[in-house]
């Protein structure tokens, strides 16, 4: 009796510790989902959920076998790359006026119409209507030496970085889809702008919005919120009532008049554990009104004050601790700082006004002006809803470039959900020493222009770890951490189609489809059981140990089953099964040639290894030609093929005879290969 070797042994219990090992994070990423989607809709425990399990499931998700989009369903989205507001950006700020604005208004309005490279469509604007009036691209834009530089140069400039941007905003969003955990996505490029992703498995459309759509450029700018720039929206009313008083004849009734101004917005709540002051302004001989009703008061005051009539002003009296409101009659504004509020319906009029070109000279370069990312939170869910907006430095302390790494967790002393960041050497050392030179002072926190929070400088901060409060959610504060780590897009990336897919076949071709499989399998496994006997049942388990193998490799890889994927399966079993039936048949031809069982066993292999080896090449190399050539669905069937042709030739050829040799070696006389009795004992 032949021994057989520790090795023999190993070939066929690894492989399968192996497929186990790899499918078990789709079996117990489906158990842990299953859990999540019982505890929608307790919040409490879906927050503890993520606190627990989270990032085990993100993790799981990244290497658990992925289904495609014809099987799971998912999202079709189709985004353009904002290269109008990239070109805004690179144009020197103080040097926009209502020239570039108009130039900028026509091309905007024509590429959104037409697929024309938009950069063209901004030249040919720019030279119809800047240079007419003096203005070329050196008047915008400043790219190194002007000596050195042409407008050829310019706009090589201006293409590279449009091209960058785009190609930079693939590779972003790459990430961000990566870590968010999104099956396999498809992510092409389409013309010269627009990017199209497929999703398989999205459930959440919200957040997948979210993620694409958030720029992430991190800011740190210092407030500047102090009389100078009250001044200023006082000046911006005055040059629109003056527009106003152009376009209409003023009434003058109401200089004769005294009356109460009120502001626009109820002010009575709390901001913090700051109470404001009563907004009720006196009356008095020096008001401008006369004595009318208090809606005719209103009406004329944001007459007069069309801009700052669009938010309420608080002086913050520190030494009462106090929010004390401001009206804009008599201007007579103390010196310190200002606290700003804007009811949410007025925030499109108050931008419009701020992106004028006369408006923005009136305020200065030197300012930016941004909204709270959340709104007061007494507000949050009533129909007017009021966010704080903010005064900063236009110039920012620091920028996201200097994160290293991102954390979404919570809050230890208040359980709120907040993302903790940790930046490098050189941002750690500038960090320390922004916030030693402004203690005392606040410095906000700006994400895609919106203020996620703005505390005050209490002490220097060393060691480069900061951390972003004013999220509403974990889910949120995970989506910021993501954006974090996968960094900032050049420019603002917009979805303009958006489909949400169910399978593209329905569950009923997910049902079609098994159902084939399984019956294909059934039929294979009875056939090989009724024909070759004991040998059958062999080829049958070597069969099966293929398929897991298939499938074990495919979430290995990352790969991605789709509908036809699972064709692929089904045209595996078949060459699978033609392997071991060429096998059998020689083997069957050597027992009638009167050789032992050992003997015909050992041919059977050896002859038919050169008819297996030709067929399963040829068909090999017509997966890699479709792999290559094709694209979506034709390459998910060339993956799959490819994958089980290897899988088939390890399991026939290397796991099939090494339990033959097992067999034979524990003194096993016959192996019936479906021949007669007589014929297959020796």
């Amino acid at each position: 009796m032949r021994k057989v070797g520790f090795g023999t042994y190993v070939v066929i219990i690894f492989p399968i510790i192996a497929a186990i090992w790899l499918l078990y994070p789709t079996y117990r990423a489906w158990e842990l989902e299953k859990e999540k989607e019982q505890l929608a809709q307790d919040s409490a425990a879906l927050a503890q959920f993520e606190k627990e399990y989270g990032e085990t499931l993100r993790e799981l998700k990244l290497r658990r076998l992925k289904l495609g989009l014809d099987l799971r369903g998912g999202m079709y989205i189709t985004l353009e790359v904002d290269v109008l507001r990239l070109l805004e950006e690179s144009a020197q700020r103080d040097a926009i006026d209502e020239v570039f604005q108009e130039v900028m208004r026509k091309t905007r309005q024509e590429a959104e119409r037409s697929d024309e490279p938009v950069l063209d469509i901004f030249l040919r604007y720019f030279d119809q209507i800047a240079r007419p009036k003096g203005r070329t691209l050196f008047s915008y834009f400043e790219f190194g030496d002007v000596r050195d530089l042409t407008e050829e140069d310019i706009i090589d400039r201006l293409e590279q970085n449009i091209e960058d941007a785009v190609d930079q905003a693939m590779e972003i969003i790459r990430q961000r889809i990566d870590k968010y955990g999104v099956s396999e996505p498809s992510i092409q490029k389409q013309g010269g702008r627009r990017i199209v992703l497929e999703l398989p498995g999205v459930t959440n459309e919200k957040e997948v919005r979210q993620l694409l759509q958030t720029t992430a450029r991190l800011q740190f700018h210092l407030l500047r919120q102090n009389v100078e720039i009250v001044q200023a929206f006082a000046q911006v009313d005055e040059l629109l009532r003056q527009e106003q008083a152009a376009r209409e004849p003023a009434d003058t009734s109401s200089i004769e008049k005294t009356v109460t101004a009120q502001n626009p917005i109820d002010t009575t709540g709390q901001q913090g554990d700051t109470a404001k002051a009563d907004t009720t302004v006196q009356s008095d001989t020096t008001n401008p009104y006369a004595g009318l009703s208090d809606e005719e008061a209103r009406e004329a005051y944001r007459r007069d004050h069309p801009f700052t009539s669009l938010f309420v002003t608080y002086y913050i009296d520190r030494e009462n601790n106090r929010y004390v409101p401001i009206d804009y009659v008599r201007k007579n504004f103390p010196e310190g700082e200002y606290y700003f509020e804007i009811l949410e319906s007025n925030i499109p009029q108050f931008e419009a006004i701020l992106q004028r070109p006369d408006v923005m000279r009136i305020i200065g370069t030197d300012y930016m002006i941004a909204l709270a990312a959340k709104p007061r939170a007494e507000t949050e869910g009533s129909p007017q809803r009021v966010y704080p907006f903010y005064v900063l430095k236009a110039e920012p302390e620091l920028t996201g470039e200097v994160i290293v790494d991102a954390r979404a967790t919570f809050d230890p002393t208040t359980n709120s959900p907040i993302v903790l960041m940790t930046m490098n050497a050189d941002g750690a050392e500038r960090w320390a020493r922004i916030t030693g030179a402004n203690v005392g002072k606040r410095i906000a926190i700006v994400l895609d222009g919106r203020v996620y929070s703005a505390p005050v400088v209490q002490t220097r901060i060393t060691g480069g770890r900061s951390q972003i409060t004013g999220l509403s959610s974990i889910q949120e504060a995970r989506l910021l951490e993501i954006v974090l780590k996968a960094g900032a897009l050049k420019a603002p990336v917009k979805i303009i189609e958006e489909r949400v897919v169910g399978p593209s076949l329905g569950e009923d071709s997910i049902r079609r489809g098994l159902t084939a499989s399984l019956i294909a399998l059934a039929l294979v496994v009875l056939f090989m059981v009724v024909y070759y006997s004991f040998a059958g049942i062999i080829a049958d388990l070597t069969l099966f140990l293929n398929l897991l193998l298939i499938l074990a490799m495919l979430a290995a890889f990352g790969g991605t089953l789709t509908l036809p994927g699972i064709a692929g399966l089904i045209l595996t079993i078949g060459m699978a099964v033609d392997a071991n039936i060429l096998i059998y048949e020689r083997a069957r031809e050597e027992l009638y040639k009167g050789r032992t069982i050992r003997a015909a066993i050992d041919e059977g292999f050896r002859k038919a290894l050169s008819a297996i080896l030709d067929s399963n090449i040829t068909t090999f190399i017509s997966g890699l030609i479709l792999f290559y050539f094709g694209s979506g669905p034709i390459q998910g069937f060339a993956v799959t093929l490819m994958i089980g042709i290897v899988m088939t030739l390890f399991t026939v050829l290397v796991v099939g005879r090494s339990i033959f040799q097992i067999l034979l070696a524990r003194g096993v006389q016959t192996i019936n290969l479906g021949q007669p009795k007589v014929a297959a004992a020796k």
